[in-house]
């Protein structure tokens, strides 16, 4: 093991066996490393690290904290790595979303409460195929967002809206938007939600598989085109 990582397994071991929490200061770097063993320069890259994907909060002139660890914050890296990928990567990525998010969707059918149900018909009421693509953005977010915290998740919440963020979404709605399918979209959230109001999983659940597999479809159909115009 290189020593790097050795470091920031002991740090990691320090946060998951308590001794270190959220919110927590870590001891100054010198007493951190005599006490782990470890060089300064180790520990250094090791808090750089613990940095990136944010485990570790460095205030300069302040210390270094471990951060809230919430799931959100710890799956940040996912969306970076999803908006950076390229059309093969982002045809997996929607195959993984449609997993998870169909089955959360059967869930909210089963937990989601009336106040979250009238909330996602609102959401439905203030969308029309007319609006812009910036706006249809950010009621996919919402909408789907809605769905997925009614499953009770935090994780499965976190970890669905990182594998589609808002640019992947920019990207497939302004193609939906030059298809003319922005209203059989919407027309597929509208059937999503009156089936978590029926409260009948099932249903729920084959409405949201169907409807990600048709932005696949539409994604698969982009690329190949693309690839043909390249190729000639």
């Amino acid at each position: 093991m290189a020593v790097t990582d050795e470091a920031i397994e002991k740090i990691k071991a320090m946060i998951v066996s308590g001794e270190l929490t959220p919110g927590d200061r870590l001891p100054p770097e010198k007493e951190l490393a005599e006490r782990l063993g470890l060089s300064r320069n180790s520990m250094r890259e090791a808090v750089k690290a613990l940095e990136v994907i944010r485990v570790l909060d460095v205030r300069r002139g302040d210390g270094t904290y471990v951060t809230s660890l919430e799931p959100h914050l710890l799956l940040e890296a996912i969306s970076f790595v999803a908006d950076m990928h390229d059309d093969d990567s982002l045809l997996e990525i929607f195959a993984v979303r449609r997993m998870l998010e169909s089955q959360a969707t059967g869930i909210a059918a089963t937990l989601g409460t009336a106040e979250e149900i009238d909330a996602l018909h609102a959401e439905l009421d203030g969308i029309d195929s007319d609006v812009s693509v910036d706006a249809l953005v950010e009621h996919d977010i919402r909408f789907h967002r809605e769905i997925v915290r009614m499953a009770g998740n935090t994780y499965l919440a976190s970890l669905i809206e990182s594998l589609s963020g808002q640019t992947v979404r920019a990207r497939i709605w302004r193609g939906l938007t030059e298809q003319g399918a922005v209203e059989r979209t919407l027309s597929e959230h509208r059937a999503i939600a009156d089936a978590i109001a029926q409260r009948d999983p099932n249903l729920a659940t084959s409405l949201a598989t169907a409807h990600i597999a048709g932005i696949e479809r539409w994604l698969r159909q982009a690329v190949a085109v693309t690839e043909s115009g390249t190729e000639s």
